[in-house]
């Protein structure tokens, strides 16, 4: 899967799980960049993506993301 498949997907996921259809994600987005990504919406978020890719994380990857493209490439490299 590209990484552009990959964003698009992740894309759909924030909309969902933040209830939000505007929201635009790019390789360089940051929580800072959407209203209402919190600690507790992280979560759902990374819940909800590991269930759409059927994939898990650690906890070492997650804390490492400081974007959505370093959070699009560990979901690339569990592809």
């Amino acid at each position: 899967m590209e990484q552009t498949e990959i964003l698009a997907k992740v894309q759909d996921i924030f909309r969902d799980v933040l209830d939000n259809e505007d929201i635009v994600l790019t390789p360089q987005t940051t929580a800072d960049d959407v209203e209402d990504w919190d600690s507790l919406s992280h979560i759902q978020l990374i819940v909800a993506i590991e269930k759409a890719f059927k994939i898990k994380f650690t906890s070492k990857e997650i804390l490492s993301w400081s974007n959505v493209s370093e959070m699009t490439e560990s979901i690339a490299g569990k592809l």
